[in-house]
């Protein structure tokens, strides 16, 4: 295996509360860490403060991190690149990228999403654009806030290269930051993005003032339209039994930090959704993503009901009490 403590350089390329956590948690682990931030305005005042106030406000970035704006400069050098950018935003960000990375950097996706119309995971868009094979994703059950404090955080790194997920491992993991490798990176990416969709649910069914059966149902009827995607798509089902699975799932439809269950809530409240959308400084990814999984489950013939009552809430103006109603008088049958 590479020697992963011979990699000192890090470019993390989005300024979010997610990269800016990671900024904060993987500095000890590298000598240099450049955070390319989009705002301008928002780099100069993180130069000077040392704090991101838009999107992490209340914490402190080690004095080895150096926030950016240009990104030839924040990957010039650096041995691992990683993606923390919204979904929508990979493929252009990759390809104003793709001049200034060199075929010796490792390349990490950290964003949990799929990209509309090509319905690509992210490892897909970055493979595209750089004509790079070597790709790793992480993904697990991770608040930007709880990992920016130091509370320990297990999820999982994977690749088609076993060496490249083995090498991000080493380098990734410390004191509050542990990493499990897979060989299954279709398996990773679809549950770190589809668990955003049964969040919306999640956060519906809190908003309705529905209790704990409720919100059991829904994850574990969730997990199942997961797997079942997951595996039409040649991913693996232990994958979603773990951090990137259930792990993540659970976090998200029940933790009070996700966007995405928030998102239910006010749907909930009657609130309309381009209003909550304007109302949100950061991406719920689950809105974008629940179009592109209707769209993968006809692709491949799968079952995803909860993904359709969602997607027709959100466009379809099918109102959330209605949407939970449809769910339960579907016909019967085994589980």
């Amino acid at each position: 295996m590479e020697n992963a403590a011979a990699l000192t350089n890090l470019a993390i390329i989005g300024g979010g509360s997610w990269g800016t956590a990671l900024a904060i948690v993987l500095a000890p682990r590298f000598e240099r860490v450049r955070l390319w931030v989009y705002e301008s305005d928002l780099v100069e005042r993180m130069c000077a403060s040392r704090v991101n106030d838009v999107y992490l406000p209340g914490f402190i970035l080690p004095a080895n991190v150096e926030p950016q704006n240009e990104c030839a400069s924040t990957v010039e050098g650096a041995e691992i690149v990683l993606g923390v950018m919204p979904s929508h935003l990979a493929r252009p960000l990759y390809q104003q990228l793709a001049p200034h990375l060199t075929p010796s950097m490792h390349l990490v996706s950290a964003t949990k999403g799929l990209e509309q119309g090509t319905l690509m995971r992210m490892s897909e868009v970055m493979a595209a654009v750089l004509g790079h094979p070597r790709v790793a994703v992480i993904s697990g059950p991770t608040f930007a806030r709880e990992v920016a404090r130091g509370d320990p955080t297990a999820l999982v790194v994977a690749s088609t290269d076993p060496e490249l997920a083995r090498t991000i491992q080493s380098a990734f993991s410390g004191p509050t930051f542990r990493l499990y490798t897979s060989s299954d990176p279709v398996g990773v990416e679809v549950g770190g993005a589809v668990k955003n969709v049964v969040a919306i649910g999640a956060g519906v069914c809190h908003g309705l003032s529905m209790g704990h059966n409720s919100v059991a149902a829904l994850i574990t009827r969730g997990l199942a339209e997961i797997s079942r995607l997951t595996l039409a798509m040649g991913g693996q089902s232990k994958t979603l039994a773990g951090l990137a699975g259930l792990g993540d799932l659970v976090l998200t439809c029940t933790g009070e930090l996700s966007r995405n269950r928030m998102v239910g809530i006010e749907l909930a409240k009657g609130r309309k959704l381009e209003k909550i959308v304007n109302s949100m400084k950061m991406v719920a990814e689950g809105i974008k993503t629940t179009t592109a999984t209707v769209d993968l489950a006809r692709r491949y013939s799968v079952e995803m009901p909860i993904t359709q009552q969602m997607h027709a809430m959100l466009y379809a103006g099918r109102s959330p009490k209605e949407a939970i109603r449809q769910l339960m008088e579907r016909s019967l049958k085994q589980e």
